[in-house]
């Protein structure tokens, strides 16, 4: 959208993505001011960089409109990457995860609007919610479950987020630019609030068992978080990324029950792969797709991006991080041994 150096205002920039977005900005000499509530980021994510004298954060939410507005105004574009995020905090706060992604992303947009500010809307792979034809492109239709399971709130918010970004663009010519972003791991992700390789890392590198959700055969692709930062960049710096929808994801498929077992090969683990049934883990009537491969023919033609990570490198660079910081880091409930279905080893 924009190449030359500027300031940029990244929401939720101590985050998991948004922190290692925030390096690359500055790395590649721009100025970044962070806006972080903590809620789901952590200040140790910025460490490397938070004396940096490009880097300004700033602790406040994207719920308070003048922050937003104030913050805007300062700033030559935004990235808006600050939500609910994560199936399980989805599902164990549905209503306060669908105000956050709605109206955090209202004030984002309405800032944007005033100020004529260039916006980078991070989405999701949830968007095309149970459609489980692959790969999937930008056009493929959305597939949804009713509206009482709380799954589907989260893709409802954020197509809701879509649809305002894109009427800005349409009819006020506001430059906006959509990510869909599918699985994304590396470096800091935590175990908590669903995230399932780091989840399964910890647990293999405790020695305890890797539990699976379901029955292990649903499919997912993992990109390394440097690649995603690598699109990001790319859609920020091209000005034919205006107005459209990107997927970034990589194409390398795998069932979480062989995720685990590639998890348990490359940790040596002794721990066993189990499996959970979804009741145990979530709500009752809890929805999950068969798979979910993303198609990003679209991002490679206007940009020439390629992921350069695999899921084995994936693997070994979560597997190194997380022993270097040990296994204690905040993670989900751990089921007792009784109600866990034992999965055959691979």
């Amino acid at each position: 959208m924009n190449g030359d150096s500027m300031t940029y205002l990244v929401t939720g920039g101590a985050g998991f993505i948004g922190s290692h977005l925030t390096e690359a900005l500055l790395a590649r000499g721009d100025s970044v001011v962070v806006l972080d509530d903590l809620s789901t980021g952590d200040r140790a994510n910025l460490a490397a960089v938070m004396n940096h004298p490009r880097l300004r954060f700033v602790r406040g939410s994207v719920l308070d409109a003048e922050l937003v507005a104030d913050l805007t105004g300062r700033c030559g574009a935004v990235v808006h990457l600050a939500a609910a995020v994560g199936v399980r905090l989805i599902v164990e706060q549905p209503l306060k995860s669908f105000v956050t992604n709605i109206r955090g992303t209202e004030n984002v947009i309405a800032a944007a609007h005033r100020h004529h500010r260039p916006l980078l809307l991070a989405s999701t792979s949830e968007i095309y919610g149970k459609n489980g034809a692959g790969p999937v492109d930008e056009n493929a239709d959305r597939i949804l479950g009713q509206t009482g399971i709380a799954r589907w709130s989260y893709s409802t918010a954020k197509a809701v987020d879509e649809i305002l970004a894109l009427a800005h663009h349409r009819e006020f010519g506001l430059p906006v630019a959509v990510v869909r972003l599918f699985n994304t791991v590396g470096p800091r992700q935590s175990p908590a609030y669903g995230m399932v390789i780091p989840r399964l890392v910890r647990q293999a590198l405790a020695g305890e068992p890797l539990t699976v959700h379901g029955d292990g055969r649903q499919r997912r692709c993992f990109a390394h978080v440097a690649d995603v930062v690598d699109a990001l960049l790319k859609v920020l710096d091209h000005p034919g990324a205006v107005g459209g929808i990107f997927n970034v994801g990589t194409g390398e498929e795998t069932s979480i029950a062989e995720l685990a077992a590639r998890i348990v090969a490359r940790t040596q683990s002794p721990s066993p792969v189990v499996l959970v049934p979804y009741e145990q883990v979530y709500a009752s009537g809890f929805e999950d797709m068969e798979r979910r491969v993303p198609d990003t023919t679209r991002l490679r033609e206007l940009t020439g991006w390629a992921p350069r990570f695999g899921l084995d490198e994936i693997l070994d660079s979560t597997i190194a991080e997380m022993r270097r910081r040990g296994t204690d880091a905040p993670g989900v409930p751990r089921p007792a041994p009784a109600d866990l279905a034992y999965l055959p080893r691979a």
